[in-house]
């Protein structure tokens, strides 16, 4: 909770806290209601989830005949908390290995979430394999292995330039043949507008899918929340390409606009699983929608 605190204090100190505090008035007027709508635009919600949120809290609080400003606002955070608990399908638990594809573009973060995301299941037990598939970039490559190197596991890779969809085919043999749990595939990040990263990735999932039918069992979308409303295009296109399942929220702490989350949840129904709260291995949280609200709107 106090991690997730941090992330949020930008958004929380710019624009939730002015809003919060529109209750601290004995009773609720338009005026309220119009200059709350206002600021939480502002914090990039979004023209279309501020008037669902309101509209609904609205109605909550014609239903419970809430006259009194404090009851009126935990009406707007339950509307909120409902907005963000977006249900994650279940799925049936795949023969080892299970396969994560991850997705997202360049300087999201991408590559280090992955990191975190390995960090955690190792830590829970689990062998794990990450896949350098972001043959496009050196760097990324790089990256991956010495990242791989803190943690302790192994990396599977081709040289620079290679067909990605020739490392991932290489990756889950190996996977098979050295019992791993999970594998956690890295992938190019060229701007989602790019038709060739898009087949790309169309391309991998279909390898991952040759070697076991139901692969990927996950593809978490890492996104960086100081995109604001960008980031909802980002996710439409990814979710088209490769059917995004998930996502994994970084940088929260560097923008004011951490309202960006209503609109990811409203608007595309994806869930977000994972929030980034800090720069170390150990530094993500898995996202509640009731604690992310209380942290935002405290």
């Amino acid at each position: 909770m106090k991690d997730i605190d941090k992330a949020l204090k930008p958004s929380r100190e710019t624009w939730f806290k002015r809003a919060m505090r529109l209750f601290d008035r004995p009773t609720v007027d338009e005026a309220v209601w119009e200059e709350l709508e206002e600021l939480l635009i502002s914090a990039d919600v979004g023209v279309n989830t501020t008037a669902r949120l309101l509209e609904q809290a609205k109605q909550m609080a014609k239903e419970g005949k809430l006259a009194q400003g404090s009851a009126v606002r935990d009406a707007l955070k339950e509307a909120m908390v409902k907005i963000l608990e977006v249900e994650v399908p279940e799925t049936a638990s795949p023969s080892p290995p299970r396969v994560v594809l991850a997705v997202g573009v360049n300087g999201s973060g991408k590559t280090t979430s992955i990191a975190k995301l390995a960090y955690g299941a190792k830590k829970a037990g689990k062998k794990v394999l990450l896949v350098a598939a972001d043959t496009f970039r050196v760097a990324a490559i790089d990256q991956l292995k010495k990242l791989a190197g803190e943690i302790g596991i192994e990396v599977v890779a081709h040289q620079p330039g290679a067909d990605a969809g020739a490392v991932v085919f290489d990756a889950l043999e190996a996977a098979r043949s050295r019992n791993a749990d999970e594998v956690i595939i890295d992938t190019a990040g060229r701007l989602h507008t790019k038709f060739n990263l898009m087949e790309e990735l169309k391309k991998i999932r279909r390898v991952a899918a040759k070697v076991d039918t139901t692969a990927p069992h996950e593809v978490i979308l890492v996104l960086d929340a100081t995109t604001g409303q960008n980031g909802l295009t980002q996710a439409r296109y990814f979710t088209e390409a490769v059917g995004v399942t998930g996502i994994f929220l970084t940088k929260l702490d560097g923008t004011a606009k951490g309202g960006i989350v209503l609109a990811i949840c409203d608007e595309l129904k994806i869930p977000i699983l994972f929030i980034g709260v800090g720069d170390g291995l150990e530094d993500m949280a898995p996202f509640d929608a009731e604690e992310f609200v209380q942290a935002l709107c405290s």
